[in-house]
């Protein structure tokens, strides 16, 4: 999903990386529908593509109540993704990579689909960023762009794993939706368990 893995333009270097989050908006609901929509073409076997496994993994691992789904048309970008769940746009939650200058280590922002980064935003929390070309995405995270999960990352040759944050205009809904690994792959969550599954502060991040 280009939009739930877009590289974005640089940001800028390493201020404090762990920055106090922004209050997680109390008012929103943790739980889900449980009823994923019946229109949606999906399965799930063994022959899918390693990255989509390994989020099917982690997703066990943490106990998820949510299978990751493989749909039948390809999602690269944000708006593909919400037009096959038939959701708004908003409620794809994209992946974001940037490349902190100090250190090349990856930076991810779990945003919400119909809004831009905002980088000097981003910047106050990592310090400078530069612009995360393909190759750069798949060595740090194990995706290709276009799939880029939240979780179940393929570690890097030093075993580091991205640093992430997540967009709080994400819980302007009840359910999001992430990259699974693949631009085919997706999986359904609350904002607030992207936080439990993540561990990630969640940050004003958006352009205004």
């Amino acid at each position: 999903m280009r939009g739930m893995s877009d590289t974005t333009s640089p940001a800028t270097s390493a201020a404090d990386p762990a920055a106090t989050p922004a209050a997680i908006p109390a008012a929103i609901p943790a739980a889900i529908p449980a009823t994923i929509p019946a229109t949606i073409p999906a399965t799930v076997d063994a022959a899918r593509p390693d990255g989509f496994q390994r989020v099917r993994a982690a997703l066990r691992a943490l106990s998820h109540e949510h299978e990751p789904r493989w749909l039948e048309v390809s999602a690269r970008s944000s708006q593909e993704a919400a037009d096959a769940l038939g959701v708004a746009l908003g409620q794809i939650a994209k992946s974001v990579v940037f490349k902190r200058k100090a250190d090349g280590a990856a930076v991810l922002v779990i945003a919400s689909g119909d809004k831009r980064v905002d980088e000097r935003k981003l910047e106050a929390h990592t310090g400078k960023l530069g612009r995360a070309d393909a190759d750069y995405v798949k060595a740090r995270t194990g995706f290709s762009i276009g799939g880029v999960s939240p979780l179940g990352f393929q570690p890097a040759e030093e075993g580091v794993h991205p640093q992430l944050f997540i967009d709080q205009e994400l819980f302007r809904f009840d359910a999001i939706w992430a990259a699974a690994g693949h631009p085919n792959g997706v999986f359904l969550m609350s904002p607030q368990q992207l936080v439990a599954l993540t561990g990630a502060p969640v940050i004003e991040v958006a352009q205004s």
